[in-house]
């Protein structure tokens, strides 16, 4: 039943449930909206009593993702979150006005093929769709999808090494350029650190008196926390930055956040990706900043340092993670041939001369560039 009660004239509605009296104000002068408000509030008890919700539609994927990462801060690395939020611009273009349960295995499909179109990697659109499967997990709308979305081919070996000549011009057009890229650039190709350590790096985790560099958060376990002694080179490189920040603190970023000559110590810069495409442009070479990591760990390997000391330093955890990342090159693997070259009889001696000359004939069959190659090789 419904009634008007108080001064204000607001109705009140009044039922038995469950053996007991809900006696609640419906807040309105009005009664047909009090009876309404009865009739709700009775259903609303039957469903609790009898454990029913009520179905709703799921938000849409805007919606969703802002709740998804709203949950992840704090759960899981910085870096990861970065790499969520890059991956979500792609994603909320495709479906972000769209309801979850409105998305199909064909769309999912027509959005990686759109990325391929895009001139994307399979390992990034890999990366772009492991955010949108957590998403649409987070609220129970993956189950549909499940089985019927296929990962892309990725690319094997897409790292490589630089070569002497081109580290050296790398290096010389940073240095015209920007100091904080050269600075970068030097502790990359001496440190195997990768591109967010050095750019995390804080001045507390360097000790110039010991030469020794602790590695803050890194993308796993193994990374976090290695200490790498500093050579000659990353020793003078920190120490010329280092001038820049006479009052610089344990706390303080070595590379600050710097925009309209504000800087800021305790943010670390966004990178220095301007410096490096315009170095890398005039050196004229095309390679990723995480290929000074290839080439460092390369180097180390070409120095014939044992494969725990490279994985230490380097923070890998695996032999097959340490193949991926050495490069040998073609000089070191020549070098290390010629180090256990038989010496041959000398009856073989008066062979050279006819065994150049078949050298030479096959030579031009194949574009071989010119005669006398193999006299050079032997000697």
């Amino acid at each position: 039943m419904v009634y008007q009660r108080g001064k204000q004239g607001f109705w009140w509605y009044r039922f038995r449930f469950g053996g007991r009296i809900v006696h609640e104000s419906a807040r309105t002068q009005s009664k047909t909206i009090a009876r309404e408000a009865e009739k709700q509030r009775r259903r609303q008890l039957e469903e609790s009593w009898n454990q029913i919700t009520r179905r709703v539609l799921p938000p849409t994927f805007e919606k969703a993702a802002a709740k998804w990462l709203a949950s992840q801060q704090g759960r899981v690395a910085p870096n990861t979150v970065s790499v969520a939020k890059i991956s979500l611009k792609h994603l909320l273009e495709a479906f972000g006005s769209r309801l979850l349960c409105d998305i199909t295995a064909g769309d999912v499909t027509g959005y990686q093929q759109k990325r391929l179109r895009e001139s994307a990697q399979g390992k990034t659109v890999n990366i772009e769709l492991g955010v949108f499967r957590q998403i649409m997990k987070a609220h129970d709308c993956w189950s549909i999808l499940d089985g019927k979305i296929k990962s892309l081919p990725v690319r094997k070996g897409v790292g490589r090494c630089l070569s002497p000549g081109e580290e050296q011009r790398l290096l010389t057009e940073c240095a015209k350029a920007d100091s904080a890229c050269y600075t970068a650039v030097v502790l990359a190709l001496n440190t195997t650190m990768c591109k967010d350590e050095i750019r995390n790096l804080r001045w507390g985790q360097i000790d110039l008196f010991q030469g020794v560099l602790t590695v803050g958060k890194g993308k796993t376990d193994a990374r976090t926390g290695r200490v790498i002694p500093l050579n000659s080179a990353a020793m003078k490189a920190l120490v010329d930055w280092g001038s820049g920040f006479p009052n610089r603190q344990p706390g303080h970023y070595v590379f600050p956040w710097c925009e309209s000559k504000q800087v800021d110590p305790l943010r670390p810069t966004k990178g220095w990706r301007t410096a490096w495409r315009n170095a890398c442009k005039r050196a004229g070479i095309k390679v990723r900043f995480h290929d000074l990591r290839h080439t460092a760990v390369t180097k180390l390997s070409e120095s014939q340092a044992s494969d725990q000391t490279i994985m230490s330093i380097a923070g890998h955890v695996s032999r097959q993670m340490l193949e991926h990342y050495s490069h040998i090159r073609l000089a070191a693997k020549r070098a290390a041939l010629d180090s256990i070259a038989t010496p041959l009889p000398d009856s073989a001696a008066g062979r050279a001369p006819a065994f150049e000359e078949d050298v030479h004939q096959i030579g031009n069959q194949i574009g071989m560039p010119e005669k006398g190659t193999a006299s050079k090789l032997l000697n």
